[in-house]
């Protein structure tokens, strides 16, 4: 497993298990075999309501907590809302402490929200502080506006919207990209170009594989999600080739700036 160090020191597995979209009673069940299979990073959320089946699923796999990165993000707006919901998600979670909570979107209180997370970070009950779906505009007034510089910014990122402007904006500001949706979500076609088959033959990976391998090679942290055994497998076992230079440079050309939902549209970069 690479890690990424992030600039308040916190070392972060570079790919995870996503938890979107998977069901409150299948939550324990999926993420107890993603632990099993080698995941040490976590991603949930409040919006996801499965933050108590992570905490399940980590009772019973007999891992030390400290072994394990968690994520989860907050959909709150404004101080004491925020202080309020991240205390009610640590009692669902049932650990005294996440590695990273995220804002999940931009809310309109942002400066606020994120001063409720600093209290938290200040407090242990949180270890890093980070943004999802803020823009280059976004980002920089919380930087400006806080004592804390976040960690992360979660954002859409896949081989067809690689994020290249975002992703020189945060590396720029020692600020971690992180991909969700890096395999498309499941979206038709997303994995039937040709040069990922190509790619993926030459090194008997898949074009899944290959797609995970180029994002962690351009230093993005990725959260796959995957409920089929053999792909959650497969998602994790990229460490054992590396892409070379010319291959990185055809993948980068298949950057289109196409979103899988176009949500939010403050990401597009005309917007920022």
């Amino acid at each position: 497993m690479k890690i990424v160090k992030l600039n308040n020191g916190l070392e972060m597995p570079m790919i995870g298990f996503g938890t979107y979209q998977i069901t409150p009673n299948t939550t324990l069940l999926n993420v107890a075999k993603a632990l099993r299979l080698g995941y040490r990073m976590i991603d949930t959320a409040q919006y996801y309501g499965n933050e108590e089946g992570v905490g399940e699923a980590i009772k019973e796999s007999g891992l030390d907590r400290e072994q394990l990165f968690v994520t989860t993000k907050v959909q709150t707006s404004g101080y004491e809302e925020t202080k309020k919901g991240l205390d009610g998600s640590l009692l669902d979670f049932n650990q005294d402490y996440f590695d990273l909570v995220l804002i999940h979107w931009p809310m309109g209180n942002d400066l606020e929200t994120y001063r409720a997370l600093e209290d938290a970070y200040q407090e242990g009950k949180i270890r890093a502080i980070g943004l999802s779906n803020f823009n280059e505009l976004q980002v920089q007034e919380i930087i400006d506006h806080s004592s804390i510089k976040p960690v992360v910014d979660q954002i859409e990122t896949h081989i067809l919207w690689q994020q290249q402007r975002m992703h020189d904006y945060l590396t720029a500001n020692n600020i971690v990209h992180e991909s969700y949706a890096p395999l498309g979500e499941g979206n038709p076609g997303f994995l039937d170009i040709p040069i990922l088959k190509e790619i993926g033959d030459k090194y008997q990976k898949t074009p899944a594989q290959v797609t995970l391998r180029y994002l962690i090679q351009c230093g993005i942290v990725v959260i796959p999600k995957s409920l089929n055994t053999k792909h959650m497998e497969e998602n994790i076992d990229i460490f054992d080739f590396e892409l070379n230079g010319e291959e990185m440079a055809k993948l980068r050309d298949l950057d289109v700036k196409k979103s899988i939902d176009g949500w939010p549209a403050t990401m597009q970069e005309n917007n920022y």
